[in-house]
């Protein structure tokens, strides 16, 4: 199970540390329909996540990712290779991509009609971001892969990818935890963390992304030439 922890754990915390959904979800609470909009949201991050990951959890463990006394299976290490190359395109992709001196990012256009969400669409907009938005999709599949190419048994893989969902639901989970028991500072907390995130947005992606690159590139190589 150890193993299978270990592989999943920079994936799950580099979902949970996405600025998007967290700016998402504060604004989500700041709406008329602040406190179900917020529950919304938060469920349908985590039950979105909970479906990918347990689908690509079991279609890889069925097609024998672990690779049994050998080390994971030959095609989950290209996969890995691949998801490696792909998180440092991403990363380059990020970088370019990031508000210049002076300069403020373009919110997104669903920002600009938030406040007349139902509990309905944010629901909905949790789920694309969760599985639809290309770097937390990517994440994910590479932390869900990993824990089906681990050594852990069933037990120990249904326990990781559990603790995956959790960890990487934090980023929903803490801001509505903040609105619902942080009382009257609660406000100020969360918009703390909104203007942190949204400043550091493309630094934090960006070295997460290359870091991420380079682990799963390296280990791909060492499985590949070991």
């Amino acid at each position: 199970m150890g193993d299978a922890i270990g592989q999943m754990l920079a994936s799950a915390v580099g979902i949970a540390i996405s600025p998007l959904p967290l700016i998402a979800v504060i604004l989500m609470l700041a709406t008329p329909r602040g406190r179900s909009n917020g529950i919304a949201f938060t469920l349908g991050w985590t039950v979105s996540l909970a479906v990918l990951v347990t689908v690509i959890v079991l279609a890889g463990s069925g097609a024998d990712a672990s690779g049994g006394d050998d080390g994971p299976a030959t095609w989950t290490l290209w996969l890995k290779l691949g998801l490696g190359v792909l998180f440092l395109l991403l990363g380059a992709e990020q970088w370019r991509g990031r508000p210049r001196d002076g300069q403020e990012a373009e919110p997104p256009g669903w920002m600009k009609a938030i406040d007349s969400f139902t509990p309905g669409k944010s629901a909905g907009l949790a789920a694309a971001l969760a599985v639809a938005n290309p770097k937390n999709l990517v994440l994910a599949v590479g932390g869900a892969v990993s824990i089906a190419s681990s050594t852990a048994g069933a037990g120990g893989k249904a326990v990781a990818a559990v603790l995956m969902v959790v960890i990487a639901s934090l980023c929903t989970v803490l801001p509505l935890g903040v609105y619902l028991f942080g009382g009257a500072k609660s406000s100020q907390v969360l918009g703390e963390w909104k203007a942190w995130m949204g400043r550091h947005n493309a630094a934090i992606m960006t070295t997460l992304l290359v870091v991420l690159g380079a682990k799963y590139i390296g280990d791909a190589t060492s499985g590949l030439t070991g």
